[in-house]
């Protein structure tokens, strides 16, 4: 019975219920050691009626072996596996060792367990429970939270219990809290029926409500007297010095329960403890080593410590390892280590950390077990798992120069994993010991990496420029070999610091960045040759302008649009330089183009950045939903892998789309993330969308004096080296126009721009401008009538409406209805299939003014549909089955059926072959 809980059991229940109505949910149980989180579990389990039920746990001694936990949760379902997708079932059976691991993308595994989950619940409910989730090794905790958080209509309910070092990532949470007083009170007349009532009400006031301490605290009275009696008979006092902390009194609680064993059961108990996963064949093995009866745990599971399942053995509380470990001589732990390394032969990552555990001073033997399994784990992109044993191979290591290099392994396995830490307290270990220049460039560029993930760019450019001088002093001379690996090296390191400083819109830097890089004497066959020249062009836009630096640019974009699949690095940096040139539809084919590879090839962990370049260039084109949509994966793809720097830019294309569309609310709240992450990281793109979009806002809403002023203080700082502050001089002119101030400086920013650029649009937006800027009518007639010719050549209909719209409000000032109309209708039309409401709303007043009554547009097919039901949609119009949109969105089909369910009445369309012949723009 479970006192005191009847809230959180209604909250598992109605998680249970959902899961049978075909529902899924996620809880994670959070609370102090012995707060109640496994009894919940254990209730959950009982009320799971009618489901299938699967059970893994955390365990401490296994947290630095990838996907250990993850193979205890599932290695019941595994006969599964082949309805998988390929490439998930591939990478599920790698992770888990039962083939090759290939090096595949982390995020695969947990699009496997997904499907795996979803495929098991094809049969039924399901219920996942998963306890000490806050001991998980990080690659189980990170495809099982992927896993979770696309969980929606498959029939599977997720239950995690966790103390505080579980990273639930924004899943849902029930915090549990220690009992009230009249719960305790009666568990704990149910646990020690009889208690003296000054030794109960001192129990009941000491636990915290606690339900383990209350039934562990009344032992520990009887047996050490951690309450002392007062003069009534009664225990009025703790011991000396202060009561332990509650986990520890506890811990102290069942130290003194294993004291009261004989020997043989309390060896058995510290075999236990040091075996992972509690594999009873092993204990046994372990214990007949040691000369200790099969029939020793049975004392201790008479007394309550241990239980015996299903071939398996376990602590009935976690605390209990800890104490039994403790309780265990150090001499005796040596000895089972040392045992357990032998009977583990075949389990070489297992085997590893018991030969380290058994270590008294430097191992070569066991360093050695420990760096290979670091290399397996890192075959399985189990990064943590590496970095731990990397680093203890390193303490267990003699020789400094073999120590400095497994160091800085571990660091890179570490960043590599998201611990900057971790990976930063390595590499000053590793400082400590190199000398020779190549390690040195390799400890600066990992600080450079470190300090760009903690928010310091500037540090980490400094960092790279000064590791490429490390393997390039000045006065050496390039040869072949090793010099020539040592160019090539540093020539990666000044583009990477380029690119910090391009990002940082520190226009001084990019430039010795970029003069350092030609000064290497790089050669066509190192390979670097596009991206140096992306870093040329660079320098060029900042130092001398668009007129010499877009003609570099274009050749690298034409370039990255050449190759057909692979090099994605090189690809995506062509997308980037699309941005800067106004190609955005070469951009948008060449992001589209690598985002469908990484999606086949189960390469989650690039599509962030790819999506990034993607959204940006569907922004550009006004092809504002699968922006939205393309935007809002990345940003929950970018928290699943670990990359907070692209949010900032997703985040700024969700604001400037929520601005055009007159959502204030989302617009500011965006905007505001944007600044905030700029004041941290002084990466200029966040400031700079952030900005422009609140602008935007401004204007569509007729405010053109904030908007101005927000124009003009943007430029007023580091926002006007980016590419931003040419794309939105237009919007600066129309706000000074409006107001009949001058307009000459964003017109000439722009001019200058778009005359480098020859495009159509950008031509077009020029002479609006300068239309904009003309007082004489027959002249800006004249700009006008160019811009709408050019327009109708194709791409950016935003910017083709607000012509349209701008040339309608003119003719209707110049008394000119008649010609005004059909400008402002196109401007009507297409602003109503942007949802760009505000200005929809100008459009139509205008309209109006003309005498033209016939103001309301019909809304696209698709404009009603979320954009996750829009992605699902056009999939399914091409002829994909649910399995394969599955396969590609990295969701569950019955979430795929799911979605096509609320859509198609949306769609007013009754099945899928009805979709074809629909709008879904």
């Amino acid at each position: 019975m479970l006192w005191g809980r009847a809230g959180e059991q209604k909250v598992v229940e109605e998680l249970l219920d959902r899961a049978r109505e075909g529902r899924s949910g996620v809880l994670v149980l959070r609370g102090e050691p012995g707060i109640g989180k496994t009894s919940l579990l254990e209730y959950a389990g009982r009320r799971a009626e009618g489901m299938r039920v699967l059970r893994g746990v955390g365990i401490e001694t296994e947290a630095e072996i990838p996907f250990a936990s993850l193979h205890l949760l599932l290695r019941r379902a595994l006969d599964r596996l082949p309805a998988l997708p390929a490439p998930q079932a591939a990478a599920l059976e790698g992770a888990l060792g039962l083939r090759p691991a290939a090096g595949d993308d982390q995020l695969l595994v947990g699009a496997a367990v997904l499907s795996l989950l979803a495929e098991l619940a094809e049969d039924g409910p399901l219920l996942c429970l998963v306890d000490d989730a806050h001991w998980l090794d990080q690659a189980s905790a990170q495809a099982l939270r992927f896993a979770a958080h696309r969980l929606h209509a498959e029939g599977v309910a997720m239950v995690f219990g966790a103390r505080a070092g579980f990273d639930a990532s924004g899943l849902p949470e029930l915090r549990l809290s220690g009992l009230d007083r009249r719960s305790a009170v009666e568990l704990l007349a149910d646990a020690e029926p009889g208690l003296a009532a000054p030794l109960r009400d001192r129990i009941v006031e000491e636990s915290c409500g606690n339900p383990l301490a209350l039934r562990e605290l009344p032992r520990s009275a009887t047996r050490r007297s951690p309450l002392k009696g007062g003069p009534d008979g009664g225990y009025d006092g703790v011991d000396e010095g202060g009561p332990l902390p509650l986990p520890e009194r506890i811990q102290s609680a069942y130290a003194s329960r294993i004291a009261e064993l004989p020997p043989d059961a309390r060896t058995a108990l510290l075999v236990m403890a040091l075996t992972d996963g509690g594999d009873l064949g092993v204990i046994r093995q372990a214990t007949d080593g040691l000369g200790v009866p099969a029939s020793a745990l049975a004392a201790a599971e008479d007394a309550g410590l241990v239980r015996l399942a299903g071939g398996r053995v376990e602590f009935t509380h976690p605390l209990m390892r800890t104490a039994a470990y403790q309780h265990g001589g150090y001499e005796l732990r040596l000895r089972v280590h040392t045992l357990l390394a032998r009977l583990l032969a075949g389990q070489p990552d297992r085997r590893a950390w018991h030969l380290a555990a058994a270590a008294t001073g430097p191992d070569e033997e066991a360093a050695q077990a420990l760096e290979q399994a670091a290399r397996r784990a890192k075959d399985r992109n189990g990064n943590a798992g590496a970095a731990a044993a990397l680093a203890r191979a390193a303490d267990l290591t003699a020789d400094p120069a073999l120590k400095a290099g497994r160091l800085t392994s571990a660091a890179v396995a570490a960043a590599d994993a998201g611990q900057p830490a971790r990976a930063k307290h390595l590499v000053e270990r590793a400082a400590e010991l190199v000398t020779d220049p190549r390690s040195r460039a390799r400890l600066a560029e990992l600080r450079a990496r470190i300090a760009f993930d903690e928010g310091t760019p500037y540090l980490a450019h400094d960092l790279l420029v000064a590791g490429a001088e490390h393997l390039t002093p000045p006065g050496a001379h390039r040869t072949d070999e090793p010099e020539g690996r040592d160019r090539v090296a540093a020539g990666l390191m000044l583009i990477d610091a380029a690119r910090n400083a391009w990002q940082l819109s520190d226009p001084a830097k990019v430039a010795e960045a970029a003069d350092r890089l030609h000064a290497l004497g790089l050669r066509p066959e190192d390979g670097l040759e596009p991206a140096v020249r992306a870093v040329t062009g660079a320098a060029v836009l900042l130092r001398e302008g668009p007129a010499g630096a877009l003609p570099i640019m274009r050749g690298l974009v034409a370039a990255g649009a050449r190759i057909s699949e692979g090099a994605h690095a090189l690809r995506i940096n062509a997308a980037f330089v699309a941005t800067i040139v106004g190609d955005f539809q070469a951009g948008r084919d060449i992001s589209a183009a690598v985002a469908a590879e990484c999606r086949a090839n189960g390469e989650i962990g690039k599509l962030p950045i790819v999506h990034l370049t993607l959204a940006s260039a569907e922004l550009y084109l006004g092809r504002f939903r699968d922006a939205v949509a393309t935007a809002t994966e990345g940003l929950q793809l970018a928290s699943d892998t670990g990359q907070p720097n692209r949010a900032g830019y997703l985040e700024g294309t969700l604001a400037w789309i929520a601005a055009a569309q007159g959502d204030a609310p989302r617009c500011v709240e965006l905007a505001a993330r944007g600044r905030d992450r700029f004041d941290v990281t002084r990466i200029a793109n966040d400031l700079a969308w952030a900005e422009w979009a609140l602008a935007l806002l401004d204007l569509g809403q007729g405010r053109f004096t904030e908007a101005l002023g927000r124009f003009e203080a943007a430029m007023a700082g580091p926002v006007r080296h980016q590419m931003q502050a040419v794309y939105f001089a237009p919007d600066q002119v129309e706000a000074a126009t409006r107001l009949g101030l001058p307009a000459e400086e964003p017109l000439r920013r722009f001019e200058e721009w778009a005359l480098a650029a020859e495009l159509p649009w950008a031509e077009a937006v020029l002479h609006r401008c300068r239309a904009l800027v003309e007082p004489g009518w027959d002249r800006a007639e004249e700009h006008f009538r160019q811009a709408v010719r050019l327009h109708a050549l194709g791409e950016r209909p935003w910017e083709a409406a607000r012509t349209h719209l701008a040339f309608g409000e003119r003719l209707r000032r110049e008394r000119n209805k008649g010609s005004a109309r059909p400008h402002l209708r196109a401007a009507l039309e297409t602003f109503e299939r942007l949802g760009a409401r505000p200005w929809a709303e100008r459009a139509r007043t205008e309209l109006r003014a003309t005498g033209d009554t016939t103001t309301s547009g019909t809304e696209p097919a698709a404009q009603a549909l979320s954009p996750q039901e829009l992605q699902i949609v056009r999939l399914a119009a091409k002829g994909l089955t649910n399995k394969e949109i599955g396969a590609q969105l990295f969701l569950s089909p019955k979430t795929v059926s799911y979605h096509l369910y609320r859509a198609f009445p949306k769609l007013n369309v009754a099945s899928r072959a009805q979709l074809a012949g629909l709008d879904l723009m």
